[in-house]
């Protein structure tokens, strides 16, 4: 086979050719430091680090709405905690409220602290986060979620937003809590039945807010209480209402102030001293009322100047302290829950920042260069590709000629 000395020329400049572009992309890579600059590089390192990479961008993304959501809760954990503070200085107030030796101008200054503390209630639970969403709001629905319509023909505080709580997800906690449930929510009474006294009462008789003792003798019955006077002696009858049967053992029974009674599963203690004619009524509870109504509740009681004030200012505050303590829970129980979700936030966190490690750690290892085989093959390439030109300038200067001559 014949090999012509330009088809050998032309073959050493094309391997010259492709040894000097080796040269070139190698120092490219030692240069940028990346082993795949493009998919024809390597196409399955390529598509590899593609997938790492959206892996890494999505897990970037949650870690955002996590502090976004972390850094609402933990304004909305502040709120709960400036509400608690808030209540217990309802309950100061509603205790000093009840001493008997106020003047009316006194209850009417405790009147008008508890209304301040009411507004600051309502301010707290329509508070909103950096980016103007609200913390209470439930599920959305209203910018303002808690409205109040108090006065001759209002009803009080409304609650306008979506009622419900979201659920905290795998990668995601939620951002506003339901306030409907933290204030809107609360058990009136004693969250079993509730102890009142009628406006015709005329003596100075009231009673604690009561406890169950047996919950399985409830009946869920309505219980009037009278009081008739009995040759000189005060006695009690104990009725069950919804029957219209008086309940045994209570009837017609000598009335003693400060004396703990018991029917039905239930205990109340009596003070004061009754008129003939009055009536304690016990009604079990049907639905729930707000923390907003009972502080009204309290101050309206304080403005009240009708007949057996005393008793009626003494009633209205008792059941306002219980039902304070119970809404006062259930501001705890949202503080607690939410500080959950924030030692969730915390590990959810830990875990979404070891897994973006992970993804830059195996993206890096598929398309990142290692320096130091890099800067070798680098150093082998430049040391070859010098070889070649010096072989081929010598070869290139022989000739038959010079042979035979």
């Amino acid at each position: 086979m014949r090999v012509s000395t330009a088809n050998s020329y032309d073959n050493t400049i094309a391997l010259l050719t492709r040894r000097q572009a080796e040269l070139s992309a190698q120092q490219e890579r030692v240069t940028t430091g990346m082993r795949v600059m493009k998919p024809s590089d390597d196409p399955v390192a390529a598509t590899l680090a593609e997938t790492a990479a959206n892996r890494l961008s999505r897990t970037n993304a949650d870690l955002r709405a996590l502090e976004a959501s972390k850094t609402s809760l933990q304004q909305a954990e502040s709120g709960l905690a400036e509400s608690g503070e808030l209540m217990q200085k309802v309950r100061e107030l509603l205790v000093t409220a009840g001493n008997a030796t106020f003047t009316n101008s006194e209850r009417e200054d405790v009147a008008k602290q508890l209304e301040g503390l009411r507004e600051q209630l309502i301010a707290v639970a329509n508070r909103t986060d950096n980016a103007g969403r609200t913390l209470y709001g439930g599920l959305g629905g209203s910018s303002t979620p808690f409205v109040d319509l108090y006065g001759p023909t209002g009803n009080g505080v409304q609650f306008g937003g979506q009622r419900g709580q979201a659920a905290a997800g795998n990668s995601s906690l939620p951002s506003a809590l339901d306030g409907d449930a933290i204030w809107m929510r609360v058990p009136q009474g004693n969250g079993t039945f509730t102890v009142g006294l009628p406006n015709s009462n005329t003596g100075s008789v009231s009673t604690t807010m009561g406890q169950v003792t047996n919950a399985a003798a409830l009946t869920g019955n309505d219980y009037d209480i009278t009081f008739a006077d009995v040759g000189g002696v005060m006695q009690y009858t104990v009725t069950n209402a919804t029957t219209g049967t008086p309940v045994p053992g209570h009837v017609g029974q000598p009335y003693v102030a400060n004396r703990t009674i018991e029917f039905d599963g239930m205990s109340l203690e009596m003070r004061g001293l009754p008129a003939a004619g009055d009536r304690v009524e016990v009604r079990p509870v049907t639905t729930t009322t707000d923390i907003f109504s009972v502080v009204q509740g309290a101050v309206d009681a304080l403005r009240y100047g009708g007949a057996n004030q005393s008793a009626h200012q003494a009633q209205a505050m008792a059941r306002a302290i219980t039902e304070v303590d119970a809404g006062h829970d259930r501001v705890l129980a949202a503080r607690g829950r939410a500080g959950e979700w924030l030692n969730r936030a915390d590990s959810l966190n830990d875990q979404m920042e070891g897994r973006a490690v992970d993804l830059k750690a195996e993206q890096s290892s598929l398309t990142e260069l290692d320096m130091i085989k890099g800067l070798s093959d680098l150093e082998t390439q430049r040391v070859g590709f010098e070889a070649a030109i010096k072989s081929y300038a010598q070869v290139q200067r022989l000739s038959l000629f010079q042979a035979i001559s």
